[in-house]
């Protein structure tokens, strides 16, 4: 069986790296498209050329950044990015089905809620909790 050659919208990764920017942000979904046309931030030009800096000197460190509005693009796949989501930096690399997500769709800013058992002198109604 062969394997499964990424597309997005159409395209293959390499496709999307020869086309131009005006070219790829036709392609984005209609947020993604808005937030492109109106132009990138000083902070996002800025995490970009950083990217790009790494990626050209094969370093493994990833790059850090407090830019979570950032719009991932098919010039950042391969690259390695460390995201602060509050409290710590996430650590994850950018692949191709990435293309057109917002960097903060991979960094959860909250912890998922464990319940357990309710713990002593909870309410009333706990102290009858069975025993497991």
């Amino acid at each position: 069986m062969a394997k499964k050659v990424f597309k997005y919208r159409g395209k293959t990764l390499d496709e999307l790296l020869a086309m131009s920017d005006e070219q790829i942000i036709q392609l984005m979904p209609s947020r993604a498209r808005r937030t492109l046309k109106r132009g990138l931030t000083e902070q996002q030009s800025k995490l970009l050329k950083n990217i790009e800096e790494s990626k050209a000197s094969d370093s493994n460190k990833p790059v850090k950044t407090h830019v979570r509005d950032m719009i991932i693009l098919p010039r950042m796949v391969g690259a390695k990015l460390a995201v602060y989501n509050g409290q710590e930096f996430t650590e994850f690399e950018v692949t191709a089905e990435m293309i057109g997500k917002y960097l903060s769709e991979y960094t959860l800013t909250r912890k998922p809620i464990k319940h357990s058992s309710p713990g002593v002198g909870a309410t009333r109604s706990s102290l009858f909790v069975p025993i497991k």
